[in-house]
């Protein structure tokens, strides 16, 4: 019991964040490097839908300022579980844009963990970020 209770104080959604990562791996496994993203984000898309797990792509979040709605909007890659953005990319390197990214997607969605996977380097590199 303490051990779960330690596991959703200091990584929450662990479950569903190792399990989006053996998605990735094994998109990666299958297709290699150094495709275009949207191959990439094409392939986590089949196998969303093929596990059943709850998702939405390219899903948009609007930014709220005083009364209004700014007409600027954000998309991020995936939204799954309805808890976590998911931000494919096939750069060389997970950088400090690729964070502040992830990071403005949480904050505009509310949400409180971010994961990023690159499919560039010849082993998936990936990142969770929480809020």
């Amino acid at each position: 019991m303490a051990r779960d209770m330690y596991q959703s104080d200091f990584y929450p959604l662990q479950d569903e964040t190792y399990e989006l990562i053996g998605i990735a791996m094994e998109v990666h496994r299958i297709l290699g490097s150094g495709l275009l993203e949207v191959v990439y984000k094409d392939a986590i898309e089949y196998e969303l839908r093929q596990r059943g797990i709850v998702y939405q792509r390219e899903k948009e979040f609007l930014i709220a300022y005083k009364d209004i709605i700014l007409p600027h909007v954000f998309y991020a890659d995936f939204h799954v579980y309805n808890r976590i953005i998911l931000e494919v990319k096939c750069k060389a390197g997970i950088v400090e844009e690729h964070y502040a990214q992830i990071l403005n997607y949480l904050a505009v969605s509310g949400m409180k963990v971010g994961l990023i996977v690159n499919f560039h380097a010849k082993s998936l590199q990936y990142k969770r970020v929480i809020k």
